[in-house]
């Protein structure tokens, strides 16, 4: 039996719209990464299987590679149960929620006159292996006892792929189970919107042959993609137990963008049902349901690079942050309003700048490649003297505003994290990013997503810029990692991943 279906989603960094994403109307910038997940569906069986309870039972077999992994499952076709009957200790509620799903939204859609054939599909079985890119986990742990550098280099030298490390250093150890030590990036929503592509198509209940990124700026509308991001939302808050902002799936389903989160109450039947007897039932719900989420494409300005760092500081709990945060809000709603309002302008203006410096690059486009050629060699107070007549002074006071409203989300996010008694921007970060922004070429730094001590990022004017900035960091003890803004969402692969050279080069962003 051959590769039969590849699909892969990206990572996320979430630059803008940290705790306010949360709550519509309040947008986010969410960029996804060169970092992929990868889903490899192919059929157990040669043709049907020829035990009599195949005609109700299909087999499942769900492989981790890096984990040295291997559950075997058998699948209702009545109901949907899906039944363990491996050690448990592999077990994936990410993947059993969105099989479960999958398979559920292929009957509901499915016409009278195909479902034999479906199900002469299922009962093959479905043979399903998952497998991040290297830029999902930390190795940190790996170079350290190796004498490596923390610098990229040392990250890409590592095979694609490799075995994955498990956080055990706690008190118990040998009692508890060990969790992957990650980088931030969203592995889960990324592994769930791949696995959810792959089954999709391969069952043939969408087509995601050819799907291309749409241009900056432009609202996303494709029936299938939107279907995989329903299942793949669904089954991502199922199993994490709790309706999410979202952000994280849409970006890994649609790639780079504008992200305005949907009603929780769409999801309100599948909350309350749970996976069961019920969930024929609530798939049509979830198919049906008002999905009021805003999305709008976007990227960075050309010429600018995304680089990460991972601080290697012990990580945050952002659940526990979040709930802190939303505290606060409760007890002193006037306060807190004022912050979040405050908050809300910047990130909004922070949106407008670069979106003005991509209308720059189109309108002037020759003053735009000339001022960032300049001015990626200087620090920012440097960048007005390099201009040049009145188009480059335009570029760079458009620059210099980008600048200042980092500066001032940065300072509304401490705030916030003051009021609520949580290390939004700990004082650590605070040192370290004050310091990136002060070094020549950087555009601005901050903290993603809920922020504590889980990782930095950085915007730099060019590929040089972001080099010096990760030997900065490597000497704070912080690795950069070989990641880089990829506009691209989900997509299929020509095979499996495993057999390409999959590195992502600290210089490319393997865009295709």
């Amino acid at each position: 039996m051959g590769l039969i279906c590849v699909a892969s989603a990206p990572g996320k960094v979430l630059m803008t719209g940290g705790y306010l994403v949360l709550e519509r109307p309040n947008a986010g910038l969410v960029l996804s990464t060169n970092a992929r997940f990868y889903a490899i569906v192919n059929p157990i069986h040669n043709d049907d299987h020829p035990n009599s309870w195949a005609w109700s039972w299909m087999d499942v077999k769900l492989t981790a590679p890096q984990l040295s992994r291997e559950t075997m499952y058998k699948m209702s076709f009545k109901n949907f149960i899906l039944q363990c009957v491996s050690p448990s200790d592999g077990r994936n509620a990410f993947v059993e929620q969105a099989l479960q799903y999958v398979v559920a939204t292929a009957y509901a859609k499915v016409d009278k006159d195909k479902k034999d054939a479906l199900e002469k599909l299922l009962k093959r079985g479905l043979d399903i292996t998952i497998m991040g890119a290297n830029e999902f986990y930390s190795y940190r742990d790996q170079l350290e006892a190796r004498g490596l550098p923390l610098v990229p280099e040392s990250l890409t030298a590592l095979p694609p792929f490799s075995s994955i490390t498990f956080n055990t250093d706690n008190d118990n150890a040998g009692n508890c189970k060990p969790e992957v030590a990650k980088t931030g990036l969203g592995s889960s929503a990324a592994m769930t919107t791949a696995v959810v592509a792959a089954l999709l198509h391969y069952i043939g209940v969408v087509n995601l042959t050819g799907l291309t990124s749409l241009p900056h700026g432009e609202s996303v509308s494709n029936k299938d993609l939107d279907l995989v991001h329903m299942i793949a939302q669904t089954s991502h808050c199922m199993a994490q137990g709790k309706v999410g902002s979202g952000f994280d799936v849409s970006c890994a389903v649609y790639g780079s963008q504008r992200y305005v989160r949907f009603s929780p109450e769409v999801l309100s039947s599948a909350q309350v049902a749970g996976i069961g007897s019920l969930l024929g039932e609530v798939i049509i719900d979830v198919l049906e349901g008002k999905w009021n989420h805003e999305i709008t494409k976007f990227s960075l300005p050309p010429h600018m690079t995304l680089i990460l760092g991972e601080p290697g500081s012990g990580g945050s709990s952002t659940p526990s942050m979040v709930g802190a945060v939303k505290k606060w809000q409760k007890f002193e709603p006037e306060k807190s309003l004022y912050t979040v309002t405050k908050l809300s302008e910047a990130n909004s203006l922070l949106e407008k700048q670069l979106n003005k410096l991509c209308q720059l690059t189109d309108q002037l486009k020759e003053a735009y490649e000339s001022v960032i050629g300049r001015c990626c060699n200087q620090k920012s107070e440097k960048w007005m003297e390099q201009s040049a007549g009145t188009s480059e002074e335009a570029v760079v006071e458009a620059l210099l505003a980008a600048r200042k409203t980092m500066l001032d989300i940065r300072s509304h996010m401490r705030h916030m994290g003051e009021a609520a008694g949580v290390p939004i921007e700990p004082d650590t970060q605070t040192r370290l990013l004050d310091a990136t922004m002060d070094m020549e070429g950087v555009l601005l730094a901050g903290i993603p997503g809920a922020g504590g001590f889980d990782a930095i990022f950085a915007i730099t004017l060019g590929d040089t810029s972001s080099s010096k900035v990760a030997t900065s960091w490597s000497s704070h003890n912080v690795l950069a990692l070989p990641v880089r803004e990829d506009p691209h969402g989900v997509r299929l692969e020509g095979g499996d991943p495993r057999l390409h050279d999959i590195t992502v080069g600290f210089s490319s962003a393997n865009i295709h």
